[in-house]
């Protein structure tokens, strides 16, 4: 069975639920088994996705209709997919960047090494922020060269950033923060290990 969740970040009106709505309807959810949200996405206290989570049993997939709508952070997202996994409950997102993800496929395994890649990357972001400050890095402009390191946890999820053809090199860049000539020293433009990339992972191990 399919649950589906939407969420505006707005509860004024200003946001209508009703794109989401009518995708979830497409995807064949029960309109009885839609929950919803109308709060910012940054907010701990989201009643509707409480319920949903709580409704959810395993076999049942929860469906979504961004990424974004599921997540308030890149931890909580990750967090939160790997205990629907842990439940046996599926996740499909029907649009958007994580529009292939339906972890109720087989390919789901490589969506699981993904989301890892991320949360490490997300610790590592973390920690580099904590040391150095974000704003000092960027004041730094190129001097700042411990920004564009390339680390095992960025390569992993360049590898799987650059293996979809929809990816934009300068965005997925600036997410990293690595120059446009370190990643290709790393990986190649369909996701595949360099030279570079292959040294990094053999130091990893």
């Amino acid at each position: 069975m399919q649950l589906g969740y939407m969420r505006v970040s707005k509860a004024d009106g200003s946001q209508s639920l009703d794109l989401q709505r009518d995708a979830l309807l497409a995807a064949d959810v029960d309109p009885a088994r839609l929950y919803e949200d109308t709060v910012s996405g940054r907010l701990d206290a989201r009643p509707g996705l409480e319920a949903a989570l709580k409704a959810l049993r395993p076999g049942d997939s929860l469906v979504v209709w961004k990424l974004d709508r599921l997540g308030r952070s890149l931890h909580h997202l990750v967090n939160t997919v790997h205990e629907l996994t842990r439940r046996g409950i599926g996740l499909r997102v029907l649009t958007g960047q994580g529009a292939s993800i339906d972890t109720t496929r087989p390919e789901g395994k490589l969506v699981f090494g993904i989301f890892a890649a991320l949360a490490e990357f997300e610790r590592e972001l973390i920690s580099e922020r904590t040391k150095a400050g974000l704003a000092s890095a960027r004041a730094r402009g190129r001097k700042g060269g411990a920004k564009y390191k390339m680390t095992t946890a960025k390569l992993r999820l360049a590898m799987a950033a650059m293996g979809h053809r929809e990816t934009k090199v300068s965005e997925l860049c600036r997410e990293l923060g690595v120059t446009r000539q370190t990643l290709y020293r790393h990986v190649g433009p369909d996701g595949t290990l360099r030279e570079d990339g292959q040294k990094l992972l053999s130091l990893a191990r």
